[in-house]
């Protein structure tokens, strides 16, 4: 790992600093895209808001554990080491993280934030915290789940018990003999509740609006997450059928406990909303066993109450919000029209945008194997689409510039 670090002391460069390919964020996408562009001989360039590696990782709960296999949930050129298990905790993906970017070896600017980019004359012109940077091949791979989102209920602001997006969940333990309503049970929510089911709450509640897709996570002892690059090249219709079937015969019918079935299967979801399905890890064992009763969506929140479109109410001391994120790209490219009405990029992964030809988003789509998985797969399509755009002049300059920023 190459970590350069332009705005330590609030410094700012008046020097364009130009690159035939920047990055910006050294996430998963943004380290798995370095790789494959190393490979041709393009050494990048990334820029990276945060200090540390694996930022949103450390930003997590301490009890997360990777959903996806770790024998599929790795970066390209180095595997998750087999003594993390087979579902890898916060810390040891940080740690793993940590131990890729010194493996990579790129350029990595830290604290570098890109406020706004604009069309050039050769590519496009980047302002940030630091200075100006200008490159002919832009990729954006700050991903799709980089801002939480809490709905504005009315009276959300004026509530009086806690409220939190399952992002900033922290430890289960701080909710021990709290009533505790949990709005969402897909990925981030069911997640939230395994937690929670583990510890003493005076009550547990799951505020549900269409349903959920819950999975076990092993089939007789096999994960079943080995199982989806199998299925990844299959019909939506038929993945739906298959997790359908799935989740009836290991977890049986959840309705009959007022959980709500969404009208849309697994794969169908995953494609028209980018919901991606939830894992059971005591959950439906626990609504079962009624420590956790289901309540359909938030109307409207008042003083200490909650309400709900059914005309109940409850009073909890702390909202945990699993509704989402968006990538809040807005203020970055939302002027150069490559956003669509929900705010994400019309030309996601390797399909070029009919006008900002080397403006590349990625790591915008969510994929049925998980995000490690989808980096390695859209990491190597995009490579070849940039490496069309750079002739052999330009890789050179490409070291050369690479050799002047260890100096």
């Amino acid at each position: 790992m190459r970590t350069l670090n332009n705005s330590k002391c609030g410094e700012s460069s008046s020097a364009t600093r130009e690159y035939p390919v920047l990055i910006l964020g050294a996430g998963l996408n943004g380290l798995a895209a370095a790789y494959e562009l190393k490979k041709i001989g393009a050494e990048p360039v990334i820029l990276d808001v945060s200090s540390k590696p694996a930022a949103p990782w450390r930003n997590r709960h301490d009890q997360l554990r990777l959903n996806t296999h770790r024998l599929i949930s790795h970066l390209p050129g180095m595997r998750i080491p087999r003594r993390f298990g087979a579902f890898p905790s916060r810390d040891d993906l940080v740690r793993y993280l940590e131990d890729y970017e010194q493996f990579l070896d790129v350029p990595i600017y830290r604290n570098v934030h890109v406020k706004r980019i604009d069309q050039a004359r050769h590519g496009y012109r980047l302002t940030a915290s630091d200075g100006v940077w200008q490159a002919r091949n832009v990729i954006i791979a700050t991903g799709h789940e980089r801002v939480p989102v809490i709905p504005a209920w009315p009276g959300r602001d004026e509530f009086t018990g806690e409220l939190v997006h399952a992002a900033h969940f922290g430890r289960a333990g701080r909710f021990l003999d709290k009533r505790v309503l949990v709005v969402g049970a897909g990925n981030s929510g069911t997640d939230v509740l395994n937690h929670l089911i583990r510890i003493r709450t005076k009550a547990l509640w799951v505020s549900v609006r269409n349903g959920p897709t819950i999975l076990p996570t092993r089939l007789l002892s096999m994960p079943l997450q080995l199982l989806s690059p199998l299925m990844a090249p299959l019909p939506a219709w038929v993945v739906d059928i298959l997790m359908a079937a799935t989740e009836r015969l290991f977890l049986g019918n959840l309705q009959k406990y007022d959980l709500p079935k969404h009208p849309d299967g697994v794969a169908t979801r995953l494609i028209q909303e980018g919901v991606a399905p939830a894992f059971d890890d005591g959950f439906a064992a626990a609504l079962k066993a009624g420590r956790l009763t289901v309540l359909p969506s938030v109307e409207k929140m008042d003083g200490d109450a909650v309400f709900f479109t059914n005309g109940s109410a409850i009073r909890p001391d702390a909202v945990i919000c699993a509704t989402g994120y968006r990538p809040g790209l807005e203020g970055l490219v939302s002027h150069l029209g490559v956003l669509d009405e929900t705010g994400h990029p019309t030309h996601p992964g390797p399909i070029p945008h009919p006008v900002h030809k080397g403006l590349w988003f990625m790591g915008m789509t969510p994929r049925l194997p998980g995000v490690f998985y989808a980096a390695r797969g859209e990491a190597k399509q995009l490579t070849r689409k940039v490496q069309r755009s750079l002739g052999p002049r330009e890789v050179t300059f490409t070291r050369q510039a690479f050799s002047r920023a260890m100096m």
